[in-house]
């Protein structure tokens, strides 16, 4: 059953590890809105649903190697409709909008990062990881080891951190509130302040491979080369996305490329 199997060799405690993705619902002229005007909006919010539905079925995938089950920790409340057709199967929904009563220092977006934790955790998740909904070619490796990470050890905070300074994932077993303070978000600091405050706790801090966000045009036309010609002989197997390939395949990606050089 997805979600409940062992670690297949590793030493996971009884439990499972939910996996939420931060996610913002596809609506035209609302997401995406950095890759515009590259993008059309339709275009935008057309490989946002893309990269939601790539990105939950990677932790789909994921929970047939260890006990994860997926969700989306989303915002506002009553968004819920949004994402009908977007998700892969099983995938829970969960309000991240930093709405509860929080540590004042927790804020900004690490309110909604630590509503979700908590929300997680409170729904009965042995240990939680926000992931972000920009990396569609995440290698699924990278969600494996993270849950089985957590999983063996209570004390242990897990970071991917993102090949721009921040991270792409953090997990944790308890809601660290330290671990979101006074953090300069959408800086290239993010992963290092993180690291910061888990050494100031005391944890264990594993890290994972860094991976990239597509969040800027750069970012795209790696992407497209990505999908459009997997590495051979990469250490890690990108995941294929193919939700992804498909819209960009129905985009005009010359006109992406002649649009992209003349910036």
């Amino acid at each position: 059953m997805e979600g409940q199997g062992d670690c297949s060799g590793g030493r996971c405690i009884d439990g499972h590890c939910t996996i939420g993705v931060m996610a913002k619902a596809p609506i035209p002229g609302r997401c995406k809105t950095r890759l515009m005007p590259l993008l059309t909006p339709g275009d935008a919010a057309a490989l946002s649903a893309a990269f939601l539905r790539d990105v939950t079925e990677n932790v789909r995938l994921a929970a047939r190697q260890a006990p994860i089950r997926g969700c989306i920790a989303y915002a506002p409340a009553g968004a819920e409709a949004l994402f009908d057709g977007h998700l892969a199967d099983d995938t829970g929904l969960v309000l991240a909008d930093g709405s509860p009563l929080l540590p004042p220092r927790v804020q900004g977006f690490g309110r909604c990062l630590l509503h979700a934790i908590q929300a997680m955790l409170d729904g009965g998740a042995r240990a939680a990881c926000v992931l972000n909904s920009d990396s569609p070619t995440l290698p699924n490796a990278l969600l494996v080891e993270a849950a089985r990470s957590l999983l063996e050890r209570p004390d242990r905070v897990v970071l991917g951190p993102a090949e721009d300074g921040g991270y792409y994932l953090l997990g944790m077993s308890a809601p660290h509130a330290h671990l979101f303070e006074d953090i300069a978000w959408s800086t290239d600091t993010v992963a290092d302040e993180t690291r910061a405050r888990a050494r100031t706790l005391g944890l264990d801090l594993v890290e994972l491979a860094p991976w990239y966000d597509v969040d800027d045009h750069a970012a795209l036309l790696r992407l497209i080369d990505e999908v459009s010609a997997p590495p051979i002989d990469a250490p890690l197997t990108p995941y294929a996305a193919p939700a992804s390939a498909a819209c960009l395949a129905r985009i005009d990606l010359q006109r992406v490329a002649l649009s992209s050089a003349a910036q």
